[in-house]
């Protein structure tokens, strides 16, 4: 039932991305014929790229080829966007992996230890410092961190510029300020989701059951945990979910040459085959961690309900 959800939902992403790429002013017709071309050479070329065909016969065509594994091909440049998906997933997953990571981590600790103890000291001042991180935009953590550490103390690299036959994964200095961005942006939102998880399984009868026992210490904290483990890994699948959003803004504007550069790029212009296709990518990549996560967290809820019960 939940995976035919998520092909009605991106079946509905589909509509939604060929018509807001339908609106956008302009297409790529000016960037391939040039600045010069006269309006019979930009009608060729608009024949050519077969953008004079109505707009439900392209998005049938779309579809189809997208049933038979066909993303289409580039406008501007003419390569197929499942080869620029796979040329640029490397350098995405270079900054959304030490980001995820590091949310686990910041957040796993400090959300546990804040819902360990609702309304103490640290509790407050971890919600107040989260709520502030929620309230700032991606963007503006990044603008931020590119003054800190490239103008008022030039510590790290501006641009991602990666060597020739080389990857982001052996440059680490370069991906530093992308993952720190990103880590900044997805931690605030997934430490009050933990926070309020472990919170509510320890107001629980089991839990006042067990400190009443005497539990207490290293045991006490795994009991809570592993009985809040489900909603754990559903924040966690949407903490990453948010990542390939924000993946787009952070990649855009450190010059990351990842699969959210080539989308603002190819918006910019208007290459459309090319922006729908990474937005279909993109959309399916959210929608499938998603269902990921939904589905490890039942049966992890399922589990626990089940050891209660055996208990």
């Amino acid at each position: 039932m939940r995976a035919a959800t998520c092909v009605a939902t991106l079946a509905a992403l589909s509509v939604v991305v060929f018509w807001a790429t339908e609106v956008l002013p302009g297409d790529a017709v000016g960037v391939v014929a040039g600045p010069d071309a006269t309006d019979a050479e930009r009608e060729a070329v608009r024949a050519a790229l077969g953008l004079d065909r109505p707009p439900v016969r392209r998005y049938g065509e779309w579809v189809a080829g997208m049933l038979h594994g066909n993303l289409g091909a580039s406008l501007v440049s003419g390569r197929d966007v499942a080869g620029i998906v796979a040329a640029r997933l490397g350098a995405s997953l270079a900054v959304l992996v030490p980001a995820a990571v590091l949310i686990l981590i910041l957040a796993g600790v400090l959300g546990t230890a804040a819902g360990l103890r609702p309304g103490s000291r640290l509790d407050r001042g971890l919600s107040a410092t989260t709520l502030g991180l929620i309230g700032i935009p991606d963007f503006l953590i990044a603008t931020v961190l590119l003054l800190v550490f490239t103008l008022w103390w030039a510590v790290l690299p501006t641009v991602a510029l990666i060597p020739p036959g080389e990857t982001l994964w052996r440059h680490p200095e370069l991906v530093a300020l992308p993952a720190l961005a990103l880590t900044l942006g997805g931690f605030g939102s997934t430490m009050r989701l933990l926070r309020a998880s472990v919170a509510q399984t320890t107001a629980a009868p089991f839990a006042e059951f067990a400190r009443l026992n005497g539990v207490r210490g290293p045991r006490y904290v795994r009991t809570i945990v592993s009985n809040a483990a489900g909603p754990a890994i559903h924040a966690f699948t949407v903490m990453i979910a948010g990542l390939l959003g924000g993946g787009i803004v952070v990649e855009t504007l450190f010059n990351v040459p990842g699969v959210g550069y080539e989308l603002a790029r190819a918006v910019e212009s208007r290459d459309v085959p090319l922006v729908q296709g990474l937005s279909l990518v993109l959309g399916a990549a959210t929608l499938t961690v998603l269902l990921v996560g939904d589905i490890a967290a039942r049966a992890l809820d399922r589990r626990t309900a089940d050891a209660a019960v055996t208990s």
